[in-house]
């Protein structure tokens, strides 16, 4: 990914559309707002009672990885080998990798083991756990998490289909993970990508529970996953305080995890907010807007899970007073497929060299951008406002508040 980002300007801008006037991009903007990312971890690691492990793949740029170990996370999910490297590599041993992703190829997780120091892995099947004890030498330090399967009911993106453990299987899968270790086991699930529904964390946790039981193993881990969601217009987003609430009274009424740690991956919930991609309309055809980027670039949530990502118009000069009109986007490639129907709201009389900025895609925007038909050069700067709504108040973490101590001493020493 970062063959394809590039920083543009080691200047902080005020806003996407100072961005835009100081870099003048010939293609796609990615703006970074790292203090977005330290507000979110801020808030995770005083609201969660548990470890928090950012998954990886939601935005391994360097800004935000940053970001995240600046604001004290030390935990990470990685799903592949490239994923462990990059993190082992910026943050050495003090890092705590947990290779997450239920199939792995041998390679990795040998490499992952002997070369990278990676002790947790988890797996859904006897064959995975099969392949990670013999890649691994038959390790005896290994903490070994069984995936569940559970029910993705409240989740705007379901992702119950692939992954997961379930009824005699996973029984007979806990109770040989637990044979295999002198280390720690634990269970994990995933309740779907924007989970809507706090009560889905619950409902999980209580059928991990049953498992638990009907296995009758010890566990030292249980793993809330995923699925935190962030806050896209125009779907109510209950307060993220309900989803701490409802995990941690559940967790609480374990019956048989009352000793273990309780373990979360957040990944959409720490970014989603701190990133936007900038494109400029190339041409107009009535309703339709082709851009300079698009889903083989950094759009592809924005294209194809069609939730309402907001928009904002930049215009050279003074701001446009027309209405607003309904337009749909097409990217850059030569692919049909390459189309977001919108709407997106923008004045009606945008044209051809005016910029659209794209928000809350600091999840799965340039972490899924490639390079089909020559396109995917993506430039990046840094923006200081906060141009969104957000679920994470500055005001409520450490951070803002020493942000807001120092400025307070240096207007004092004006």
């Amino acid at each position: 990914m970062d063959h394809i980002l590039r920083l543009a300007s080691s200047a902080e801008h005020a806003s996407a559309a100072d961005a835009v006037a100081a870099v003048r991009p010939e293609g796609p903007l990615a703006i970074a707002r790292p203090h977005r990312v330290r507000a979110a971890a801020a808030w995770f690691r005083a609201k969660f009672e548990g470890e928090i492990f950012y998954a990886v793949k939601a935005n391994p740029s360097a800004w935000a990885l940053d970001a995240l170990w600046a604001a004290g996370v030390r935990g990470f999910d990685v799903a592949s080998e490239n994923e462990v490297r990059l993190v082992a590599e910026r943050f050495g041993s003090e890092a705590k990798l947990a290779f997450m992703h239920p199939v792995k190829s041998r390679r990795a997780i040998q490499r992952a083991y002997h070369d990278f120091g990676v002790r947790t892995f988890v797996t859904d099947t006897e064959e995975e756990l099969e392949k990670i004890l013999v890649e691994t030498g038959g390790a005896k330090d290994l903490t070994l998490i069984v995936r569940l399967a559970v029910s993705n009911d409240g989740a705007s993106l379901p992702l119950s289909q692939k992954f997961g453990a379930t009824g005699e299987e996973a029984v007979r899968l806990m109770n040989r993970a637990r044979r295999a270790t002198e280390d720690r086991m634990g269970v994990s699930f995933h309740v779907g990508s924007q989970c809507l529904r706090p009560m889905s964390y619950r409902a999980a946790m209580q059928d991990a529970d049953r498992a638990i039981i009907r296995a009758g193993v010890v566990v030292d881990i249980v793993d809330v996953g995923g699925g935190f969601p962030a806050i896209y217009p125009g779907a109510p987003i209950p307060p993220m305080e309900r989803y701490m609430d409802e995990i941690h009274q559940a967790f609480e009424q374990m019956r048989v995890a009352q000793n273990a740690e309780l373990w979360a991956e957040p990944g959409r919930a720490l970014v989603a907010e701190a990133g936007s991609i900038v494109a400029r309309v190339e041409l107009r055809k009535g309703g339709a807007l082709y851009l300079n980027d698009g889903s083989y670039g950094n759009l592809f949530d924005a294209t194809h899970v069609r939730w309402p990502y907001p928009v904002k118009h930049i215009r050279d000069g003074a701001a446009s007073r027309a209405k607003l009109a309904p337009f749909s986007f097409y990217g850059p490639t030569c692919d049909s497929i390459d189309a977001a129907a919108g709407p997106f709201l923008l004045p009606a009389d945008i044209r051809e060299g005016d910029h659209i900025e794209i928000g809350m895609l600091g999840a799965y925007g340039v972490a899924m951008a490639s390079r089909f038909n020559g396109f995917g050069e993506t430039e990046l700067a840094v923006a200081l406002d906060t141009p969104w709504p957000t679920l994470y108040s500055e005001a409520e973490t450490p951070l803002a508040a020493q942000a807001k101590a120092k400025r307070g001493k240096d207007k004092s020493a004006l």
